[in-house]
Formats: structure tokens, sequence, C-alpha cells
């Protein structure tokens, strides 16, 4: 996969996006990686990236000459997936890091100030991003977090998809209660379950807490959720009622 990045702080974004699994991505050939500082596309000597809004208000808002030379110079033939982050756009999940996942070409525009000249989303119909229903500085770091939650399920980012697999929100559900050694800790006790060496009955208990602590945190995430005979059962049931199928 390729991502372009479009933004005004490259270093800002060169550096987290060059360790951990999008670095070992990038080195391996899985993904590539390229910045592009948006001033380098304009054309007076002040390099200006910004104007004041037509007809009055605060703020400035991002020129269209500047993001159209940078657009038009990296995908002369529009193949790429445009992607502008803006708190006005739709909610980043698990659902959308799926679907673009899939894309070969991401170029992702950060936005800031009050936003880019409309005329830039008409001319190349761009998908709009939010990570949440806040306001940042900057789209820099909505761009990494897109970035790095696609990243996770680019086959071959990560050795062991499973580990993807089993995140929060993969399926649809809040992940469970993770545990490891040592197996007391003051006074508290790994689960009897996860000791047990029963894959299966590990396996329905872990989905009874995902599906609990959904129920408890996101119950919206369960109101798209068709549930099967096996995960109504389980929502349902005490927790120490959970018994091998």
């Amino acid at each position: 996969m390729r991502i372009d990045i479009l933004t005004l702080f490259p270093e800002m974004v060169k550096a987290p996006l060059a360790h951990s699994i999008v670095g070992r991505a990038c080195d391996s050939g899985v993904m590539d990686i390229h910045m592009h500082n948006i001033r380098d596309y304009t054309a007076d000597k002040h390099r200006t990236v910004d104007d004041a809004p037509f007809g009055g208000g605060s703020g400035m808002v991002m020129k269209s000459e500047p993001l159209y030379n940078a657009i038009k110079s990296i995908d002369p033939d529009n193949k790429a997936k445009k992607i502008l982050t803006d708190a006005s756009g739709e909610r980043f999940d698990q659902v959308v890091a799926k679907k673009l996942m899939l894309e070969d070409w991401l170029l992702i525009i950060c936005g800031h100030y009050k936003g880019v000249d409309e005329r830039i989303k008409q001319l190349y119909d761009l998908y709009e991003l939010s990570i949440g229903d806040y306001v940042l500085t900057g789209g820099e770091i909505p761009a990494m977090v897109i970035i790095d939650a696609v990243a996770r399920l680019v086959p071959g980012a990560i050795k062991e998809i499973s580990s993807a697999e089993s995140d929060s929100y993969f399926d649809g559900l809040l992940d469970y209660p993770e545990y490891t050694q040592p197996r007391e800790f003051m006074g508290m006790s790994v689960p009897e379950v996860l000791t047990s060496g029963n894959h299966e009955l590990i396996k329905r208990w872990r989905l009874q807490k995902s599906l609990k602590k959904t129920l408890a945190r996101r119950p919206d995430l369960l109101e798209n959720r068709k549930l099967d005979d096996e995960e109504k059962e389980l929502l349902y049931m005490e927790d120490n009622d959970v018994k091998s199928s």
C-alpha cells in the first residue's frame, strides 16, 4: 500500500511513522509512505497556504491553489483514494479502517485552520474523516491515527494476523480482559478458566467478557450487531456459568 501525506509539518508526522508496526511495514516494503510539504506547492515568495475567509469571520482558510498543485503533481491520473482530516467529517472507526485497507493508494490531506477551500472538496470528492467529536490544532495527529489503524490490517504488516483480529472493534466488540505472569499479584489471581487448558471454554469466556464490556461501555455497537444464539446466551448468563458447548 502506498500512502502520501500532504501536511504543513512533515517532521511532525515523519518521526512517529518511522517506528513500531508502521515503521517495520515500510522497511519490509509492505507499505510505502511519502511526506509532502504543502508549502512546496505555493507560487509566491512567502509560500502562503492560507487566507481570510470570504464573507468575513475569524480564522483562516487553507487556499485551494497549493492543495490543487500538490494533488495534481502527486497523483496526475487521479488514482488515489483522497482523504481530508476534518472535524466535521465522518467518524473514523474500525469499519472504515477495514475499507481503507482494501485501497492500493491513499492520499491524506492534513486539514488546518478553519478548514480548506470548499472547491478542493468538490474537485476531488474528498473523503472527509474525523477521529472524534473534538477539535485539534491540525490534521497531523488524525492522519497518524488513520494510518496506524489501517496499517495493522494490511497483509504482512503484523506477523500474526490473529493479534489484530483480537483487537477491540475488529469484529464489532470491545476486547476481553488480558492477563500474563505472575498468576498472583497483590492478592489478585488470574481467572482459573485461563489456566485450565480448555481452549473451547477460554474462547467462550473471552466472548462473554467482550459482549458484557461492549454492552456496559458501548451499547451502540451491539445495536448494529445481529447476535447469534450463542452470543445471546453468553451475554445474559452469569460469569461463573460459562461452560464449554
